[in-house]
């Protein structure tokens, strides 16, 4: 029996230590992880909500942004479509109206109610557009080279237009000369399409620019792509480029005068200027003129394979000769012309954001398009 005192004893210890743990280990357990304030609790539920908040704000941000951009493109729009009030007694000024972008402008404007004076090289242009036209239409002889035709021909349209002044000069006559690599070239081949491109352009402006300033009209200057790079030999690209330059020192100029002053770069079009017949006959000619040394460098071949070369981007070559004769018009028309268009789909897909690229990336997609040389030891 006593030995089962000890044990029922022993037992009841037992119990009653286990009780006082039950009731201890709360307190322990409190110390060892105490509960978080009820403080923190609020700045987390804060802090959530303030990036929920930020979260709305840029989104409402985002929203007003694109918003804004939207209205700025359709306001632009809108300011590109606004017109002159009256164009039936206003007189507009072309050269080189004997083909291509000049022929058809004259046409198209003569429809539109201006006023217009042709100025053909040819007689046999004057009078085939005459015979196109409305009674309206007036045509002149001019050679731009000739200073002395220049000075006439403004005298003449002077008296025609009387106090109202020129509404529009729309420099358009201009000729490749000869096509072919530079080494080919001497200072003669250069002369007559700076002459002509450049000289020419800039005599018919000083001469006419009064009568511009007197209407507060437009000047309209027909460039290139190629004044904007350098795709061929030959002294077209030059003058295209010299063109560019009098264009933006006029432009500024003029500007204090109410005149505007638009410049437009066309792209590679299917007319006579870029007859490929009439520009393969002058580099043949050219050919037969080298120096043994050049044509042993070139290959007897080069031209035939510089042919081929062109064959393969028949796909650059516009048509519609209307797109160049829209942008004149936007020019004449517009309450705000830009300063610089660009004609074509090849002009504004390819050739002018090249010309903004860096000079090795121009390089080597333009050389891939010209013929391989027979022979460059040959020096």
């Amino acid at each position: 029996m006593p030995e089962g005192r000890d044990r029922y004893a022993c037992s009841i210890t037992s119990l009653t230590l286990l009780i006082s743990l039950t009731r201890v280990i709360p307190d322990i357990l409190q110390e060892l992880d105490p509960p978080q304030p009820a403080h923190w609790r609020h700045h987390l539920l804060l802090l959530y909500k303030k990036g929920v908040y930020l979260s709305h704000t840029g989104e409402k941000m985002l929203f007003w942004v694109l918003g804004l951009l939207i209205l700025c493109v359709f306001l632009w729009t809108c300011k590109g479509n606004l017109k002159i009030a009256d164009i039936t007694d206003k007189y507009i000024f072309i050269t080189g109206c004997d083909s291509g972008f000049g022929n058809l402008a004259a046409k198209t404007f003569d429809k539109k109610g201006f006023h217009v004076i042709a100025a053909c090289l040819t007689e046999s242009g004057s009078t085939a557009l005459k015979a196109e036209t409305s009674e309206r239409l007036h045509t002149v002889l001019l050679d731009v080279t000739d200073p002395e035709n220049v000075k006439r021909t403004t005298q003449w349209v002077k008296d025609k237009v009387g106090e109202k002044g020129l509404w529009g000069l729309i420099n358009n006559a201009g000729v490749p000369g000869v096509l072919a690599p530079t080494d080919w070239l001497t200072l003669e081949d250069y002369r007559e399409p700076v002459e002509v491109n450049l000289f020419g352009l800039i005599s018919v402006t000083l001469n006419m620019l009064p009568l511009v300033k007197k209407a507060q009209g437009r000047v309209i200057n027909v460039s290139s792509v190629g004044g904007r790079l350098a795709i061929v030999g030959g002294g077209y690209t030059p003058s295209k480029y010299a063109v560019e330059g009098f264009n933006d020192s006029l432009r500024r100029d003029m500007k204090a005068f109410g005149v505007h002053v638009s410049c437009i770069e066309p792209g590679l079009f299917k007319t006579n200027l870029a007859d490929p017949v009439k520009t393969l006959e002058k580099k043949l000619a050219i050919w037969e003129q080298l120096s043994p040394d050049i044509k042993q460098q070139y290959g007897e071949g080069y031209i035939e394979k510089s042919l081929d070369k062109l064959k393969g981007n028949t796909s650059f070559v516009n048509m519609d000769l209307s797109l160049v004769v829209e942008c004149m018009d936007h020019a004449l028309t517009s309450l705000f012309p830009k300063t610089h268009y660009a004609a074509g789909k090849d002009a504004k897909i390819f050739w002018i954001p090249l010309s903004h690229m860096p000079a090795v990336l121009q390089d080597f997609l333009l050389l891939k398009q010209k013929a391989e040389l027979a022979n460059l030891k040959a020096v």
